[in-house]
């Protein structure tokens, strides 16, 4: 009965019992009330296993030998053969206990562990459809670009921030027109300007400019920048846009200047200035170059860089005509909170996105 209580016991098999009460009957002279839970613990903590405690006992190692190695705890007298099986029953119980309690923590541990990867699986299907969706924006902004005559050569940028991995933004590539990107096309590139996933070359001036921009703001997840004909016009004049319509009061109070053209952004030190002058505003206007817009979506990103683009096409119609009249800072502020707010600016561009997709399918390629 002994030998099969221990040999359900898993660790313990029928050889290593046999030898533990052989050992517990033959030292007679000097044994105590075995803990055995105690010891296995003691072992369990020394890194002994129960194969190795099973070794021990075969070398010629006594039980109380043993015991005292183990525990530390000097040995009492055992009377009779009756008591020792009476003590390594009740030290069976206890191990038999603990190893439920044991089987239960690791019950509990496994249920959390599975758990924990189904919310990390759930949590990564969400990033890939964001991602997916926010990809097929921004290829869609590429081909809006060029509906619009916004492309320039090969000027411009367009990038959108992975969701995953926050260092790490997706740009278009080098020396593709506008009308020819889709999804497949886009490069993810990290702010050591490394490509690591595409097979083309990514825009100088594009890391220059949006890996700092990205840097400086964790809020902007997209930045828009091209060299479309009325930004660039304007931004020769060296000042902000006025509140003259309904629409330019987007930007009233919400944009930055970098006046300090010096040619091609090459180096991220001028791509740190721009990031200052943009400051914690949406948009900012570059002397000399043309305008910057940015979002904490591509879809808002680009809604302002097209209602930006007109808005300084308005301007410039207005003031070769005469001396526009400027909305009152209250009215203009009031205006913007209504027509700016990141829901409004998401929702300007759904219809534009929906007309692209229509038109050119093959953008999510």
């Amino acid at each position: 009965e002994f030998r099969s209580r221990f040999a359900n016991m898993g660790e313990f098999d029928d050889d290593m019992l046999g030898d533990v009460l052989q050992a517990s009957i033959m030292a007679g002279v000097s044994t105590r009330e075995a803990n055995a839970e105690a010891i296995r613990e003691e072992a369990l903590a020394a890194g002994i296993s129960s194969k190795t405690l099973d070794r021990m006992l075969e070398s010629g190692m006594s039980f109380e030998e043993l015991s005292a190695a183990l525990s530390g705890i000097p040995l009492g007298p055992m009377s009779s053969f009756g008591e020792a099986v009476t003590n390594a029953n009740n030290a069976l119980d206890a191990i038999t206990g603990s190893l439920t309690t044991l089987q239960t923590e690791i019950n509990e541990a496994n249920q959390k562990l599975s758990e924990a990867r189904t919310e990390a699986e759930t949590i990564a299907n969400q990033k890939a459809e964001e991602r997916r969706n926010q990809l097929e924006k921004l290829a869609a902004g590429f081909r809006l670009f060029d509906y619009f005559g916004f492309n320039e050569g090969v000027a411009g940028h367009i990038t959108y921030r992975d969701p995953e991995f926050k260092d790490h933004f997706w740009v278009n590539p080098l020396g593709v027109h506008f009308s020819q990107i889709s999804v497949s096309d886009l490069l993810l590139v990290n702010h050591d300007g490394k490509v690591v996933q595409g097979d083309k070359d990514v825009n100088v001036a594009a890391f220059a400019i949006h890996s700092r921009l990205h840097k400086a703001r964790p809020d902007v997840n997209a930045a828009a920048h091209s060299h479309s004909i009325y930004g660039r016009t304007f931004s020769t004049l060296g000042k902000l846009l006025d509140p003259i319509s309904q629409d330019a009061c987007a930007f009233y109070e919400n944009q930055g200047i970098y006046k300090d053209f010096s040619g091609v952004v090459e180096e991220v030190d001028e791509g740190d200035e721009i990031a200052k002058a943009l400051g914690d505003k949406k948009v900012a206007i570059l002397q000399n170059h043309g305008i910057l817009t940015t979002g904490p979506s591509v879809d808002i990103a680009l809604w302002f860089y097209m209602s930006m683009e007109r808005s300084c096409q308005a301007q410039l119609m207005a003031e070769a005509a005469g001396k526009p009249v400027v909305i009152p800072h209250e009215t203009a502020v009031k205006t913007r909170e209504f027509i700016a707010n990141d829901i409004a600016a998401w929702a300007s561009y759904q219809p534009a996105f929906d007309k692209i997709v229509k038109m050119q399918p093959d953008l999510l390629d």
